[in-house]
């Protein structure tokens, strides 16, 4: 998932630009039933998902390739996963959430450090990471934190999360070949 190659920018640009919509959703509407809620992130995952695959064909470097499908993978997964079973329990959901947002923002992390052999002075993916291994650590912890809060917290890291992704699509867009 190390954005290896100016090739692939666009699929950070637009892994950005889903995250900034699926935050501002969340936070447009904190009221909306958990339920709804589930399937605006099951289609965030999907279609992130989807995209982070779609841009692993296009990646020069294969080691790159490999980490980027299993992203996209694991993202479309859950995603269908958390759509199928919209019923099962608020902490079950959660921790399933939690979980994708642990593996994502350690596979961010592992993406960055390498990145940084290339893009100079880089942060945006590095912050992505460790705040999506914040939150993740946070929901596996405090599953039962009101839906609410919940939707205040996932907004406000999903426009975060989307703004670093954004910026570092230009980043990666400019490097040198």
């Amino acid at each position: 998932m190390r954005p290896a190659s100016r090739d692939t920018w666009w699929v950070l640009a637009v892994r950005g630009v889903l995250a900034v919509i699926f935050g501002v959703i969340a936070l447009a509407w904190p009221g909306i039933t958990l339920l709804a809620l589930v399937y605006v992130f099951a289609a965030y995952a999907i279609v992130n998902g989807l995209f982070t695959i779609a841009g692993a064909f296009r990646e020069v470097n294969k080691g790159s390739r490999g980490w980027m499908i299993f992203s996209g993978v694991v993202g479309v997964i859950v995603g269908i996963v958390v759509a199928s079973w919209p019923a099962i329990t608020a902490i079950v959901l959660l921790w399933l959430i939690g979980v994708w947002f642990v593996v994502t923002g350690l596979l961010e992390i592992v993406a960055a450090v390498n990145a940084r052999r290339r893009i100079d002075g880089d942060w945006g993916l590095m912050l992505a990471g460790v705040l999506s291994v914040i939150f993740g650590v946070v929901l596996v912890i405090w599953p039962a934190a009101g839906a609410l809060s919940l939707a205040w917290l996932i907004g406000t890291l999903a426009i975060i999360l989307g703004l670093s992704l954004f910026y570092l699509a230009f980043r990666v867009k400019n490097m040198p070949a």
